[in-house]
């Protein structure tokens, strides 16, 4: 591996994250400032964690810290998803939380594969 980037998980999140951005300003102009921020840096802050965490892979400790952070501002952005959904009848939200708990899982294997095999 010789960047984050031939990281599945960097990419899938890169991409998600992408979406949500496009999806939250579609939201009511008093949501834009609210839950779509909240739900923007959130989904930001999984793909920037992945990113930091690689840059940090030399001390697994810290690798595995911010693999770890990811994945809870993924479950930050599933909620907040889900708010949205519930709020404000957006269709498609189900595909996005899917996606995220499909990447969620990808995440939680990653960084079980780094506690056990990676070479420091």
């Amino acid at each position: 591996m010789k960047s984050y980037k031939d990281l599945d998980i960097y990419n899938l999140s890169y991409k998600y994250a992408i979406e949500v951005h496009k999806m939250t300003l579609k939201l009511p102009k008093y949501e834009l400032y609210e839950g779509g921020s909240q739900l923007r840096r959130s989904s930001k802050s999984i793909v920037n964690n992945i990113v930091e965490g690689y840059g940090r892979r030399k001390y697994k400790g810290d690798f595995v810290k911010f693999l770890i952070y990811a994945q809870a501002s993924l479950l930050e952005s599933t909620s907040q998803l889900e708010m949205i959904k519930d709020i404000h009848f957006f269709e498609g939200i189900d595909e996005m939380v899917e996606n995220y708990n499909r990447l969620g899982a990808k995440i939680f294997s990653f960084i079980t594969y780094v506690e056990n095999n990676w070479k420091t």
